[in-house]
């Protein structure tokens, strides 16, 4: 009899691991995210740990319309300087304290005066934060701006406990306070980030998992390795060779979606002592980089296809894609010509890139194809946090960059080019770039908008700080067993109504 109520007792022990092990959703990440403030990060995948774990003010659908998360509603006064947003009554953080008013105005505050606050440039339009009773907040603006839903619904509508908001800064990132359907338990830096199901959520019943686990692995091919082994129940920016297996493996799912985003070459023009002798301050050696490559044999050869190419920022699908800026063709005789002109035979520099595998092989076929024109490449695989790091820094002279893309155009060019902008670590500075997209703030008709994005953009493809290379698109693969799950363009993975099928 004991040995069968030990037995017993292990069956017991075994049907309880699985039934919690069915409730941990396991998503393999190509990175590791950085810091986990909203205020202060940077990275795609800290924003996938995010839309678990932070609520915003406003959401978006999967057809990019602005829908309601922590407000309920909201309006503009007539001349767009007044928006008054009314808030939910239900909400709570994950410290139990009370979501209203006085604390989303705690948020956007400290969110635009953080001195190394990344969303500054995001909220300086607005001039005063009021709470006149709980359920209002009332945002004051300099002027109209037609980005600021867009930038709510993102990071800078993030909302943390204001309990949290310390002379230690770096606390809030160590152990995130928010309001989302999942609350922070552990992080093991390049090993994963763990959240649990928060029980007070105003729509828990909607949550299927106990707990949430992001696992960052770089390499392409291990992750999905781990998908197929039942290690994983999700991986995000599958590797596009691999397509073709997925689709035919009966116990696997393809979910792609068309992004926002891009990839691009930035190059280091006035950041610190890298640029004093970086040959790409000259924009002669930009243009000709940019004639060595061959967008198509890109997108072809690594991106099975799904690799658009890129020439602006703005992805066919936003209204603000302009036919004025085709695909540039590569011509190694043109690329020669430029460096001539710039009195060089040979160009020598780095080109800095995250160390994943898509990213990896991008960057030796680069530098295969600007070999041929002139350009001897050394490279350097930095982890992407690190990577996002340096590259703020100066450390670098020219460098692989991707960006998860906007709803709004704004988010995919202001912070990159203007003078004073988040995420311009070239430190290219042209104050009529400034001007004019400064203006296209302000603007809320659609045809006068894009006119003023032509205008600046001819500027910025002179002038070439950057060169895009392709739109990024987000190939997801699951397991069979995962049901509910929908891509939505901004590459963020929604747990709501997702759920594991029992076998």
């Amino acid at each position: 009899m004991k040995r069968l109520t030990l037995t017993f007792g292990g069956a017991l022990l075994a049907l309880a691991a699985g039934a919690a092990c069915a409730q941990n959703f396991r998503i393999g990440l190509q990175e590791d995210p950085d810091i986990l403030d909203p205020h202060r990060a940077r990275t795609y995948v800290g924003r996938i740990v995010f839309t678990s774990l932070c609520d915003k003010l406003v959401d978006i659908d999967p057809k990019l319309h602005f829908v309601p998360q922590l407000a309920t509603s909201w309006t503009f006064s007539p001349d767009n300087k007044v928006l008054t947003f009314k808030l939910r009554t239900d909400a709570l953080f994950h410290d139990g304290s009370k979501f209203d008013a006085a604390a989303a105005k705690a948020n956007l505050e400290r969110a635009m005066t953080l001195p190394d606050s990344l969303r500054k440039g995001e909220l300086r339009s607005i001039e005063k934060v009021e709470a006149p009773d709980p359920q209002t907040l009332v945002l004051t603006l300099k002027q109209p701006d037609a980005t600021l839903l867009a930038q709510l619904s993102d990071r800078a509508g993030m909302m943390l406990s204001p309990k949290t908001f310390t002379d230690d800064v770096a606390a809030v990132g160590r152990k995130p306070v928010c309001s989302g359907p999942y609350k922070f338990v552990e992080r093991v830096q390049n090993d994963r980030i763990v959240l649990e199901k928060f029980d007070k959520y105003y729509d828990a019943k909607d949550y299927a998992f106990q707990r949430v686990t992001f696992l960052p692995i770089p390499d392409t091919t291990v992750r999905l390795s781990n998908l197929r082994a039942g290690d994983l129940d999700m991986l995000e920016r599958l590797n596009p060779s691999d397509a073709a297996q997925v689709k035919g493996d009966s116990s696997l799912q393809f979910a792609p979606v068309a992004g926002l985003g891009f990839q691009q070459f930035m190059f280091n023009i006035a950041n610190g002592k890298r640029a004093e002798d970086n040959p790409f301050k000259d924009k002669r050696v930009r243009q000709a980089f940019q004639y060595a490559i061959d967008r198509d044999a890109i997108n072809e050869v690594i991106g099975g296809g799904i690799f658009q190419p890129a020439q602006q920022p703005f992805p066919p699908a936003s209204p603000y894609h302009s036919d004025k800026f085709p695909v540039t063709k590569r011509d190694v005789a043109k690329a020669r010509a430029l460096l001539k002109q710039a009195g060089l035979e040979r160009v020598k520099a780095e080109l800095m890139f995250g160390n994943n595998t898509t990213t990896s092989s991008v960057a030796e076929m680069v530098q295969a194809m600007a070999s041929e024109a002139g350009f001897d490449l050394s490279l350097r695989p930095t982890e992407y946090a690190a990577l996002q790091k340096e590259s703020a820094g100066g450390n670098f002279q020219a460098v692989m960059l991707g960006w998860s893309g906007r709803v709004d155009p704004d988010g995919n060019i202001h912070a990159f080019v203007t003078c004073k902008g988040a995420l311009n670590d070239a430190h290219y500075c042209n104050p009529e770039v400034d001007k004019l997209l400064n203006e296209a703030r302000t603007v809320t008709d659609e045809a006068r908008r894009r006119a003023i994005y032509d205008q600046a953009q001819a500027i910025i493809q002179d002038e070439l700080p950057g060169v895009y290379t392709y739109y990024q698109p987000w190939p997801f693969a699951l397991s069979r067993k995962v049901k509910g799950f929908t891509p939505y363009p901004d590459g963020m993975i929604r747990l709501k109504g997702v759920s594991l099928a029992q076998k």
